[in-house]
């Protein structure tokens, strides 16, 4: 447990350091900041499309910090030190979908308070955005991690983890976008599993592909 927490820590202070803790979010608001302009000045139109613009833009930002997740510590043999350690690929997977969530979920909650007021959507439209977003994005960190690890190594990783990881996210913007259209909570549900889906899975995956390209 202090191994992983030692690795969840030291990702966080790369995300800090490096600024990856800032791009998502920065392109987060300004998605929201251009948005309105791109639809026009009907408040109504904008109230319609606007949680599924910051959804989309949720989606995006997940993916941007996608290429520095795993192959540094594959470039620079820090995964081949944990496996000295006997820490096993799928603990240090675990470690690193925590610390990416913790780096880019809680800050992107919180620029959805500015960002629904630029979208003109109302308290309780914001609500089930808050409530999706945390139901979300750990599922997104999970796949963004999972993506990392599969094109880790590959000549233009970046481009092929964005090829990659949007298909398989359009589940979750679907029912992310699907949970603002009125007070039902199935949308909701729906997201919570898919997110617990693929938590569980993306630690085995990750694992996997790492030990794969280590032999």
């Amino acid at each position: 447990m202090t191994a992983l927490l030692d690795i969840a820590w030291r990702e966080l202070r790369l995300a800090f350091a490096g600024g990856g803790i800032w791009l998502p979010l920065i392109f987060f608001l300004l998605v929201a900041t251009l948005f309105p302009f791109a639809i026009g000045p009907d408040p109504e139109a904008l109230r319609r499309v606007g949680g599924g613009a910051l959804w989309t833009a949720a989606l995006l930002a997940a993916l941007l910090p996608v290429d520095r997740l795993v192959a540094p510590d594959a470039e620079a043999g820090v995964l081949d030190q944990y496996a000295v350690r006997e820490i096993s690929e799928e603990a240090v997977g675990a470690a690193k979908i925590g610390a990416h969530w913790l780096a880019f979920g809680p800050p992107l909650m919180i620029a959805a308070l500015p960002a629904s007021a630029l979208m003109g959507l109302d308290s309780a439209t914001l609500l089930r955005l808050e409530a999706g977003l945390a139901l979300g994005t750990p599922g997104l960190a999970a796949l963004a991690l999972t993506i990392s690890a599969l094109v880790a190594g590959l000549r233009a990783g970046s481009a092929l983890a964005g090829l990659l990881m949007l298909p398989l996210a359009v589940p979750m913007l679907i029912f992310g976008a699907g949970s603002l259209a009125g007070p039902e909570r199935g949308g909701l549900y729906l997201l919570g599993a898919a997110s617990l889906l693929l938590l569980a899975v993306a630690p085995f995956a990750a694992g996997a592909a790492i030990r794969a390209a280590r032999e």
